[in-house]
C-alpha cells in the first residue's frame, strides 16, 4: 500500500497550506496511538520534540505535541536543535519516539515532520504507514485528568549531547582558527560553541536566524560563502551546516570546496595508515566521483556504491560493518558515532584529522583529482517508459561501451517529477561531454525530453 503523507524522508511542504497545523496534530495524534500498540521498550511514552529556525516551526510543534498530549503522551520540547541531536536524545534517554520539525535545506517557507525510534533511527516504512492509517481516525479513548500528556521544556539534552561531542576530539583545537556558517538554521549557536568548547579560535556567519533566512544566504548548499570568510578570515579551515546541520562541507585554507567525497577520502585514508580502518572500505553512491574511488583504492580501501539516499548509506554500512559512509552532499555517517548523518560529528571528525596529522586542509586537496562529472536533468512526459525506444536503447548501449573503463554512467528516473537525471563521468572532459550530448539528443529526439539544467559536478556537491 502505498503512502499518502509520508515521502523518503518524512512529512514535507509548505508550511499552513499543504504541512497544515490540522495535519501535524493528526500526525501526533496517530503517532501517538501507534505507539500505544506498538512493542516499546519503555512504559513511560515520553516523546522529545526538536525543530529548526523557520518561522513555522513553534507553530508546527505547538498542533504536533497537542496531538500527542490528547492521547496520553508526554512531550519534551528541545526548541531550536539540530536533527542529530534529536536523534542522539532519543537514543540515549527514555525516550520512546522523536520528532523532528525541519525542511533540512529546503527554503523557509518549506517545513517538515519526521519520527525517529527510541534507537534515534528514520521510522521504517511499515511504522509509517501505520502511523498514516491512524490519521483522523476517531477513537472512543480520550484521555482526561491526569492521563493528559504535559509539554515540557528541557536542556538537558542538549549539554550531554555538547559533552559527547566534545569527547570526538581528546587532543583538542588550540591553536586552530575555524570560520563556521550556521545557515541561520539548527545549529546557529550549537556549531559555534562546541569549536570554541574546543578550545579553537572561531569566525561565525549564518547565526542570526530571523525565521524566513534559513538556508538563504549561505550554509552547505551554498558553500561559497565559507570558501570566501575562510580565506577573508585567515581561518586554516571552514564549515558550513544545512538548515538542520545533518550535513557539513567544508573549505580549504585556499577557499577550495572539501565535498564529502573528500571528506570520507581524508578520514577514511587516515585511519587506513594507522591501521584503524576495518574492513577497509568506504561507502558511498552511484555519484561518487570516480576520480574518488581511483584514489581510495590507491590507498588500499575499496568504495562500496549504493542508489543515492542516505537510507541506502545506512544499510550499507550496517551489512558491510564499515565505519564510514555518506554523499557528495556531506551527509556523512559515522556509525560508531551515531546512526545517522550528524553535521557536527562530521566537523569534529574532519578537524581532528587535521590536528592529528598537523597539516593544513589544503594540504589535503591535492591528493586526487576528481573526475569530470556531469548532470543533466531532461523533463520528460513520462518518467516510466522513457527507456522503451530502441534508439534511445542503443544510444544507452553505444555510451556504455564508450565508457568502459574509462568513466561511468548512471541513468535514473526521479521520484517525485517527470524528469530524468543523467549522470556522465569520465576521465576526460572530452569524452564525458561527448556521450552526455548524444543522451541527451537520444531522449529529445524519441522521449520528447526537454533539458531543465546541467549541473557539472566535477568540483561540486552532488545530488
Amino acid at each position: 500500500m502505498s503512502r499518502k503523507y509520508f515521502g523518503t524522508d518524512g512529512i514535507r511542504g509548505v508550511a499552513n497550506a499543504k504541512l497544515t497545523p490540522e495535519l501535524a496534530f493528526q500526525l501526533g495524534q496517530a503517532a501517538g496511538r501507534w505507539l500505544s500498540s506498538a512493542d516499546s521498550q519503555s512504559t513511560a511514552r515520553r516523546i522529545v520534540v526538536g525543530r529548526d529556525t523557520r518561522r513555522s516551526g513553534p507553530m508546527l510543534e505547538a498542533a504536533l505535541s497537542a496531538g500527542f498530549c490528547s492521547v496520553g503522551a508526554d512531550v519534551v520540547s528541545l526548541g531550536i536543535a539540530p536533527t542529530p541531536l534529536v536523534s542522539f536524545a532519543a537514543r540515549t534517554e527514555d525516550f520512546v519516539l522523536g520528532a523532528i520539525i525541519s525542511a533540512s535545506h529546503n527554503p523557509a517557507p518549506d517545513n517538515g515532520i519526521k519520527l525517529v525510534g527510541h534507537d534515534g533511527r528514520k521510522l521504517p516504512d511499515a511504522a509509517e504507514l501505520a502511523i498514516e492509517q491512524l490519521m483522523g481516525a476517531e477513537s472512543s479513548e480520550r484521555p482526561t485528568g491526569a492521563k493528559v500528556g504535559s509539554i515540557t521544556n528541557s536542556a538537558s539534552s542538549t549539554e550531554h549531547y555538547l559533552k559527547f561531542l566534545e569527547a570526538i576530539v581528546p587532543e583538542r583545537l588550540e591553536g586552530m582558527k575555524v570560520a563556521v556558517d550556521g545557515a541561520h538554521g539548527a545549529a546557529y549557536a550549537l556549531g559555534p560553541e562546541i569549536v570554541r568548547r574546543l578550545g579553537a579560535e572561531v569566525v561565525v556567519t549564518g547565526d542570526n536566524p530571523d525565521g524566513l533566512n534559513i538556508n538563504a544566504e549561505g550554509g552547505a548548499t551554498k558553500p561559497d560563502t565559507i570558501q570566501k570568510l575562510t580565506v577573508q578570515s585567515g581561518c586554516d579551515v571552514g564549515v558550513a551546516f544545512d538548515g538542520d546541520a545533518d550535513r557539513a562541507v567544508f573549505s580549504d585554507d585556499k577557499g577550495r570546496l572539501i565535498n564529502g567525497d573528500r571528506t570520507i577520502g581524508i578520514w577514511a585514508v587516515h585511519q587506513k595508515k594507522r591501521g584503524a580502518l576495518d574492513p577497509t572500505i568506504a561507502v558511498g553512491t552511484v555519484m561518487s566521483n570516480g576520480g574518488f574511488e581511483a584514489y581510495l583504492a590507491w590507498q588500499g580501501v575499496t568504495l562500496e556504491r549504493t542508489p543515492v539516499g542516505d537510507k541506502y548509506v545506512a544499510a550499507k554500512i550496517t551489512n558491510m560493518n564499515a565505519r564510514i559512509g555518506g554523499e557528495q552532499s556531506g551527509h556523512i555517517i559515522f556509525p560508531e558515532r551515531g546512526p545517522t548523518g550528524d553535521g557536527l560529528v562530521t566537523m569534529l571528525e574532519l578537524l581532528r584529522v587535521l590536528k592529528v596529522e598537523n597539516r593544513p586542509a589544503s594540504s589535503f586537496y591535492d591528493d586526487y583529482e576528481p573526475w569530470p562529472q556531469l548532470l543533466v536533468n531532461i523533463e520528460v512526459a513520462d518518467r516510466n517508459t522513457w527507456k522503451d525506444g530502441s534508439f534511445v536503447q542503443a544510444t544507452l548501449a553505444r555510451a556504455e561501451a564508450d565508457l568502459h573503463g574509462h568513466g561511468r554512467l548512471n541513468v535514473r528516473a526521479s521520484g517525485t517529477q517527470p524528469m530524468l537525471r543523467v549522470m556522465v563521468e569520465a576521465d576526460k572532459y572530452e569524452l564525458r561531454d561527448r556521450v552526455a550530448e548524444s543522451i541527451v539528443s537520444a531522449l529529445e529526439t524519441e522521449a520528447g525530453g526537454k533539458v531543465y539544467s546541467r549541473v557539472d559536478l566535477t568540483h561540486a556537491l552532488g545530488d
